[in-house]
């Protein structure tokens, strides 16, 4: 009998983006509130990273207009995409940015 495998925690988000597509939504919101925190750019473009992953990088990389490989390297840890690259990446993972004010401080 095999053991089971231990999964890490990109495949395990991966795995939960590809049941529940609609999760994307909520997981790439999150990861843009908290992108100016410590850590939060490389966690938002882990985010995105992981929605195309569960999508299939070649088709968000088709749709977004961009070379495969170019998709790999801008969403990897060490990655800076230009602010044209990351929208047409949201657009081709098939989501959108929204924009709110902040709510004043009382």
């Amino acid at each position: 009998m095999n053991a089971p495998r231990d999964v890490s925690h990109d495949e395990a988000v991966v795995a939960m983006l590809k049941a529940d597509p609609d999760f994307a939504n909520e997981y790439l919101a999150a990861a843009l509130e908290e992108a100016e925190l410590p850590g939060g750019q490389v966690a938002l473009l882990a985010a995105l990273r992981h929605i195309a992953e569960a999508q299939g990088m070649s088709a968000v990389a088709a749709r977004a207009g961009i070379p495969r490989e170019s998709l790999y390297r801008a969403l990897s840890p060490k990655g800076n995409p230009t602010i044209k690259t990351f929208l047409a990446v949201v657009r081709g993972a098939g989501l959108h940015l929204d924009v709110s004010r902040e709510s004043a401080a009382a």
